[in-house]
C-alpha cells in the first residue's frame, strides 16, 4: 500500500441546497478525493476512524497503486446487495454464519469506442445450515429491491459536473 505523505488542499465544499420538508427527506453524504500523483487520488470519506481509500488507474494510465473506479462500482454493487442480503436472512432468524460475494464486470466500447462498464455479474454464496435454507426463499426474491446501490445504477444516476479552477 502506498504511503500518503501529502495532505489535501483545501476545497471549497459544494453548496448544498435547503433542506427538504420531512415527507420529502432526502440523505446527503459527501467525500473529498483529492489527487496524491500521477492518476492516484485519495478519498477522504470524512467519518470518524474511517482510514482514506487509495485510488488509482490501470496501467498504462496509472500504476494501479489501489482499486480503479469500475473496481470500486463493483465493490458498492456487491457489498450492498450482501448487506441486503444478510439483512434479510438476519430478520428471517436464518443462521447465516459467512457470506462469500463475488463480482466480475465486463467492460465494452460503446458507439464511440469509450470504455464503459458494460456488466456486473455478482455471485452471493452465504452459509447457512441445509435445514434453514428452505426458509430463504423469500429473502432471494425481494433482497435486490432494498440494495440502494444496485437500483440506483439499474435505473440510472443523475450525475451532476461542475469544473471550477481552484484560485
Amino acid at each position: 500500500m502506498t504511503a500518503i505523505a501529502s495532505t489535501p488542499p483545501a476545497v471549497a465544499p459544494l453548496a448544498t441546497p435547503a433542506p427538504a420538508p420531512a415527507a420529502e427527506a432526502e440523505q446527503r453524504f459527501s467525500m473529498v478525493l483529492w489527487l496524491h500523483d500521477d492518476y492516484m487520488q485519495v478519498v477522504e470519506f470524512g467519518m470518524d476512524g474511517v482510514t482514506p481509500l487509495v485510488v488509482d488507474e490501470t496501467q498504462p494510465l496509472g500504476a494501479e497503486r489501489g482499486p480503479n473506479p469500475a473496481r470500486l462500482l463493483g465493490a458498492a454493487v456487491g457489498s450492498c446487495l450482501g448487506a441486503s442480503l444478510l439483512y434479510c436472512l438476519r430478520k428471517a432468524r436464518i443462521g447465516v454464519t459467512d457470506l462469500r460475494t463475488t463480482v466480475e464486470g465486463t467492460m465494452v466500447r460503446n458507439d464511440r469506442g469509450r470504455l464503459r462498464i458494460g456488466e456486473l455479474r455478482v455471485r452471493l454464496a452465504p452459509t447457512v445450515p441445509e435445514a434453514e435454507r428452505p426458509r430463504m426463499a423469500r429473502c432471494l426474491e425481494i433482497f435486490e429491491d432494498f440494495c440502494i446501490v444496485t437500483q440506483s445504477v439499474r435505473t440510472g444516476i443523475d450525475v451532476a459536473v461542475r469544473v471550477e479552477p481552484m484560485p
